[in-house]
């Protein structure tokens, strides 16, 4: 009875190390902070395959919260920020991952925003909410940045250009988050107010 106590106990020590150690954060009640450990999900992409934060370990990883219908997003998309992005950074490794929140869309929709704007990166279906919620996702956009070792590093808006007017004088605090991190350096602007059409969560 004892070694079977044990033997129980060593099995459940295990599983606890192992998941404490996979980068991301396991607690059942986690919340996106900026440099604590980012909380790790499972939802379907576009096509309906799981895609889990942690299977990108070692990588850096940017969410971006979008709405098709959203004309912040279109602005974006028309003039290409997230999808230039989401390619100049590719050769060093940045995952892209795209979330859609929106309770009243589904696959469908973020496959046909993929086809329009010939997307290389996935959306993820979180008409739920649940994801959203976990990170507190206010708008459309909303940026995220996940580093190497799981931490969030930088949370905001994609740039400091919410109406659009700036043109070359606008910053892109994501690009030059990736930047800061790529060379080794600490993120120099690591949250910002973000700003768009508010996220439309399930009441």
């Amino acid at each position: 009875m004892i070694r079977q106590s044990i033997s129980v106990l060593i099995i459940i020590f295990a599983s606890f190390a192992i998941n404490q150690f996979n980068g991301y954060s396991t607690d059942t009640n986690p919340k996106a902070e900026i440099g604590s450990t980012a909380p790790d999900f499972t939802i379907e992409d576009q096509s309906g395959n799981n895609v889990s934060l942690s299977n990108f370990k070692d990588k850096i990883v940017v969410l971006e919260w979008l709405n098709p219908d959203c004309p912040f997003v279109q602005r974006h998309y028309k003039s290409n920020t997230m999808t230039s992005l989401a390619s100049n950074y590719s050769d060093n490794g940045v995952v892209w991952l795209a979330i859609n929140s929106t309770h009243t869309m589904n696959k469908d929709d973020d496959k046909k925003w993929i086809e329009k704007y010939g997307l290389q990166y996935p959306i993820l279906d979180d008409s739920s909410g649940n994801v959203g919620k976990l990170y507190g996702a206010k708008t459309t956009p909303n940026m995220f940045i996940i580093d190497k070792s799981g931490a969030l590093i930088y949370a905001g808006a994609i740039d400091d250009d919410p109406d659009g007017s700036k043109g070359e004088n606008k910053v892109n605090y994501v690009e030059k988050a990736l930047n800061e991190v790529i060379a080794g350096n600490a993120v120099s602007i690591s949250e910002t107010k973000p700003y768009g059409c508010s996220v439309k969560y399930s009441k």
